[in-house]
């Protein structure tokens, strides 16, 4: 299924136009764009709440406290190939634990009574939603502390390797999860004009269905699997290359392809 174009969700969540007949039909079949304009609505009418605001109280100090503690438990999660990249930046990093513990004397906090500009509303609704994007991952993966979230069973799981002319150092992994969802790894996907589709086909009839799609050439991504499937004929995970050209078949580009087994 061809999605919307996340900029044009963007502007119908603002109410900067109205969907037009095939947007609206779309919306109400398509649970992935629905889901995605509700959540958009959503931070736009938080964003609009703050419009009155002019001058705000210092933040409490478990605020800045517990902004450091989501950051660290990020660093710590656990990725699908066991590589992280490197860390860089000067000592004052928050990978560096002692810096950390010292963290109060280089976060600079907004005095009491200034009056905050339009920019820095932006960046505190970004924040919350980076903070947001923390904890979800954390629930999935677990955060390796004292009191970890509880591991997702994994039901299968496959290698993706580069397919056709795909160049070989792009590769990815996937795991189907015992609360149907798959979770992909990705790295080095080639840039492409249009954007990523992930699917799961038969090998025996190369029937095929849609998953999702990804957002970035490399990372992580959680998306739902129907209840439906059955796992055990849909083995094959095969990532393609779209076009915007409102034609929901495969477009015979599949960059990454692996066989479930588990």
């Amino acid at each position: 299924m061809q999605h919307l174009d996340h900029d044009r969700l963007v502007f119908l969540a603002l109410g900067e136009s109205e969907a037009a007949d095939g947007e609206s039909t779309h919306l109400v079949a398509c649970g992935h764009c629905r889901g995605e304009l509700e959540t958009l609505r959503h931070v736009a009418g938080l964003g609009a709440g703050t419009q009155g605001l002019t001058e705000l109280p210092d933040p409490p100090e478990h605020v800045w406290q517990g902004i450091v503690a989501e950051i660290r438990a990020a660093e710590e999660l656990p990725t699908l190939n066991g590589r992280r990249p490197p860390r860089t930046g000067d000592p004052a990093d928050l990978g560096d634990p002692a810096a950390v513990g010292d963290r109060s004397t280089t976060v600079v906090r907004p005095r009491r009574g200034r009056r905050w500009p339009r920019w820095a509303s932006t960046a505190v609704t970004a924040t919350a939603a980076a903070v947001i994007g923390v904890a979800g991952t954390v629930a999935v993966l677990g955060t390796g502390g004292d009191d970890p979230a509880p591991q997702p069973t994994v039901l299968a799981s496959a290698p993706l390797a580069a397919f056709g002319a795909t160049p070989k150092d792009a590769s990815g992994d996937a795991r189907v999860l015992g609360d149907n969802q798959l979770h992909l790894h990705v790295a080095n996907l080639p840039s492409v004009p249009g954007y990523y589709e992930v699917w799961l086909i038969d090998p025996k009839t190369m029937e095929m269905f849609s998953v999702g799609t990804l957002s970035n050439g490399s990372g992580d991504a959680l998306l739902p699997i129907p209840r439906n499937v059955d796992l055990s004929t849909f083995t094959v995970v095969d990532i393609s290359a779209e076009q915007y050209d409102n034609n929901t078949r495969h477009s015979g580009d599949s960059l990454l392809r692996g066989t479930l087994t588990g």
